[in-house]
């Protein structure tokens, strides 16, 4: 898959994150050092935002939400468990489809190398 610079940047913040403070965190906590250390590159993102479904043609808050969504083009969602299964696959995919996104990254801190945790998708 093409690397483009944007996910280059994003997992060089996830890295000096994991760097940082290591695996065996909470999200919440990945999540807010993440912001910080995007905020720190200048990149745009927001967290938690809201992602309605459309059923029947209504929309409808289900609750979803995106752990980050970098400058309105990259979903990014954020893991701290012992690994990754098909259904957190599943779930970035859908949010990408929902938002009609075609870049996504699922980034599970739980690893000793962050590297390892890191996954792209383009639809």
């Amino acid at each position: 898959m093409d690397r483009d610079p944007l996910t280059q940047q994003v997992i060089g913040c996830a890295i000096e994150v994991h760097r940082t403070l290591g695996p065996g965190l909470l999200e919440s906590t990945y999540e807010t050092c993440l912001c910080y250390e995007l905020g720190l590159a200048g990149i745009v993102h927001r967290k938690q935002v809201a992602l309605p479904i459309k059923y029947k043609g209504v929309l409808i808050d289900c609750a979803y939400r995106i752990d980050l969504l970098i400058q309105d083009s990259l979903i990014v969602e954020i893991k701290s468990v012992d690994a990754l299964c098909p259904i957190h696959y599943a779930q970035l995919l859908t949010y990408m489809k929902l938002a009609d996104l075609q870049t996504g990254l699922l980034i599970n801190f739980n690893v000793p190398r962050l590297i390892d945790g890191v996954k792209r998708f383009k639809l």
